[in-house]
């Protein structure tokens, strides 16, 4: 869902040409992207509400752990989160929508692989344990993981914040140079 709903945020603006409107408007380009990309979370969060129907049926059903559920809830959000950042990113480098759609599907499949076990000892024989060390403790997986057992550390929390910050500064940057071109 993340990538159809990011891939429209600049590229569309680009290839109608209307990104120039957009930024003659008296907002900075800032409240701009940002604007973006809190509408196109919120969406993100109401899609990801949809689901809580299935939270009510397993609990009429049995006893889950809510607390694991809820917290796999706001892990969710929060990694939708980081790859409609790297989705807004990768729409302001393309003026294809359909680019950016396989870029940012690509890009977020790679922050998801990057953690896994089976990924990381494939690749043990070549790259150094540091090295491995820290491409696992970058991968989304690794911090979505430990947020859906039920347990919301800063440090999870913080890293996805890093993440959106990261991509949105990028976009940023992105658009600042495709405005001087």
């Amino acid at each position: 869902l993340v990538p159809a709903v990011s891939m429209r945020l600049w590229s569309e603006e680009r290839a109608s040409g209307s990104i120039e409107l957009l930024l003659t408007l008296p907002i900075t380009l800032w409240d701009a992207i940002l604007g973006k990309f809190l509408a196109a979370w919120l969406f993100t969060g109401l899609a990801l509400l949809g689901t809580f129907p299935l939270w009510l049926s397993v609990n009429y059903l049995g006893e889950p752990d809510n607390g694991a559920i809820a917290a796999s809830y706001v892990g969710s959000w929060f990694m939708a989160g980081a790859f409609l950042a790297v989705g807004c990113c990768l729409s302001a480098l393309t003026k294809s929508q359909i680019v950016a759609f396989i870029l940012t599907g690509t890009v977020c499949l790679l922050l998801v692989l990057a953690g896994f076990p089976l990924v990381l000892n494939f690749f043990q024989d070549w790259v150094p344990a540091l090295i491995l060390d820290l491409i696992a403790g970058l991968s989304v997986i690794a911090h979505f993981m430990a947020i859906s057992k039920g347990v919301l550390a800063l440090t999870d929390v913080i890293y996805f914040i890093a993440m959106i910050g990261l991509w949105l500064t990028l976009t940023r940057l992105v658009l600042q140079a495709k405005a001087a071109d």
